[in-house]
């Protein structure tokens, strides 16, 4: 792929280009580059590639309610000979697709089964789910998209039946708290593994999920494990390093202003990351949706579905974060943006790389990196701060941070990076526009996007919380755990469950908008929900209260 100048970027005059050049790879570095696993990567076929005609005639036609159903089975026979029946068969009288379908796939089943019998407590609820949420890889299938996992996993739930990278950081910390240490453990090795298979841990262990990853949860997983085996970061360094050496390939050589896959040299020469996808057709589990919002954009179709892609890199499939119109999708822009959610966790890889070759006793690696980390922080400080005092995603066709606040600027703080002045300026922020009676919503805007208002995730609540308390912000804290706490046990004590995610305005119920109905498991819910239990045991017991004004305040729904 090659390297191209970042569209209509703006630039001052840059540094002295011999400070910003690029280090020369350090002894050591992982022996597959990620460049050579990115083309391992793309020469998988994945299901619209294997049976093309089957596949598209399957979507176009709705056969099933979820698109990602049918891109989930798995052909009982050579594609190849599947492709020919149905060329010689479907114009014949009296053709039935499903029943072709049904001869000539296994469909798989219709998600885990979470109905258990009424528990006591939440604790106990998320406790008896864990073994029906996890999984291990079946015996490999022909042409099957499953990716084969050495260790049980957790999945999400519902729809969701393979396992999920960012997903299982946050599923890992109630695992932790349940006492599940041994499934931590296995599921970090999964992720390793997939690391040394493909370079990269993809966004789920499904073929068509290679050409992307997730937000880089992998080091905080290492971190985790840590707490009970402190050799942690030097066993899985190889790990961490091959994963750095995905985020940043193509960094060697970029000069001020060009960008390659995931990685973006500013004017000035600092090096910060993007979010990327590697293919540019529609994503097979969305097939008909993406052909929609190509077909109402003015631009190339392939343009769009690569901004799509990439949105789901980010795991904000999709927010008005991302939209230069927050009312339609096709104005969707995400490689064109500096995110500050990514390059706050690629920090903390970067730092954790660097602690991992201290205990490994490499301290010219453990120099470099923590280098490395140090010039990202101040990049992002320099970068993506605005005037309006909160972080944001810097735009790179005209080079302003975005002034849209959104539950990403907690990030730095999670991170560590922010200054106590720059801390308090975003929690301020954050109380006054994002805090919410349900918890942290995670825009301002309503657009009908279920990483939008008035809905609040799992995961942001716990980097809001964390980040938050340390700084000192524990009263914010507080209230954000509390809101989304009350949430997730008035839901579970009106209908035995948890989902997805919850609606933040007061109404106790789950959210909605996006591309699916809601998600019965959940994953990463059980997880937080667990995880703030442990910091605030005393929300389990107190009665449900709206800490944030109860108005749902109208927005100025204007985004640059």
């Amino acid at each position: 792929m090659p390297r191209h100048p970042v569209r209509r970027l703006l630039f001052v005059l840059p540094l002295l280009l011999g400070a910003c050049a690029a280090r020369p790879p350090l002894a050591g570095q992982p022996a597959t580059p990620a460049a050579t696993a990115a083309e391992d990567a793309r020469s998988v076929r994945t299901p619209d590639q294997a049976w093309p005609a089957v596949f598209a005639a399957v979507q176009e036609a709705r056969l099933f309610a979820d698109q990602k159903y049918f891109v989930d089975a798995v052909p009982r026979s050579d594609p190849a000979t599947i492709e020919a029946a149905f060329a010689q068969q479907r114009g014949l009288p009296g053709f039935d697709l499903r029943r072709f379908v049904d001869g000539h796939f296994v469909l798989p089943d219709e998600g885990a089964a979470t109905d258990i019998p009424k528990r006591d407590s939440l604790r106990a609820h998320i406790d008896a789910l864990w073994p029906l949420l996890t999984r291990r890889s079946p015996a490999p299938r022909p042409h099957d998209s499953l990716l084969q996992l050495p260790h049980p996993y957790v999945v999400p739930g519902g729809r969701f039946r393979e396992v999920y990278y960012w997903d299982s950081y946050f599923t890992m910390l109630g695992l932790a708290e349940s006492g599940q240490h041994a499934l931590v453990r296995q599921m970090l090795d999964n992720f390793a593994h997939l690391i040394d298979a493909w370079g990269h841990v993809p966004n789920g262990n499904r073929s068509y999920y290679l050409s992307r990853s997730q937000p880089p949860f992998f080091s905080h997983m290492v971190m985790l494990q840590a707490k009970l085996e402190p050799a942690a970061p030097v066993r899985y360094l190889p790990q961490l390093r091959r994963e750095h050496a995905f985020w940043m390939d193509g960094a060697e050589g970029l000069r001020p202003g060009q960008a390659h896959r995931r990685v973006v040299r500013l004017a000035d020469g600092s090096l910060l990351n993007r979010y990327w996808d590697d293919r540019d057709s529609p994503r097979p589990e969305s097939y008909v949706q993406d052909r929609q919002t190509a077909a109402a954009s003015t631009r190339p179709a392939g343009e769009v579905y690569r901004e799509l892609r990439a949105g789901a890199e980010s795991g904000w499939d999709f927010s008005s974060r991302w939209l230069d119109d927050p009312m339609r999708l096709d104005t969707i822009h995400v490689t064109t943006r500096v995110p500050v959610d990514l390059n706050s966790l690629l920090h903390h890889l970067e730092t954790t790389i660097a602690l991992a070759c201290g205990q490994a006793g490499d301290q010219a690696c453990a120099r470099d990196y923590q280098a490395r980390a140090g010039e990202r922080a101040a990049a992002i400080e320099r970068h993506l701060w605005q005037a309006d005092g909160y972080y944001g995603d810097l735009d790179l066709r005209d080079g302003q941070v975005r002034t849209q606040p959104t539950a990403a600027a907690l990030f730095p703080l999670h991170a560590g990076i922010a200054s106590p002045e720059r801390a308090r300026s975003t929690a301020a922020m954050v109380r006054a526009r994002l805090l919410k009676p349900g918890g942290l919503v995670t825009t301002t805007i309503d657009s009908g996007q279920q990483w939008d208002a008035p809905n609040v995730w799992a995961p942001l609540q716990w980097i809001a919380v964390d980040g938050l308390r340390r700084y000192g912000e524990d009263a914010l804290a507080r209230d954000i755990a509390a809101g989304f706490l009350g949430n997730v046990r008035t839901l579970f004590g009106r209908e035995h469950k948890l989902v997805e995610k919850y609606d933040a305005d007061g109404a106790l119920q789950g959210g909605g908008g996006g591309e699916y109905p809601l998600q019965d498991g959940f994953g990463w819910t059980n997880g937080v929900a667990l995880a703030l239990l442990a910091l605030y045991p005393q929300l389990e017991r107190e009665p449900v209260s709206n800490p944030a004004a109860p108005a749902r305040r109208s927005e100025d729904s204007t985004t640059r």
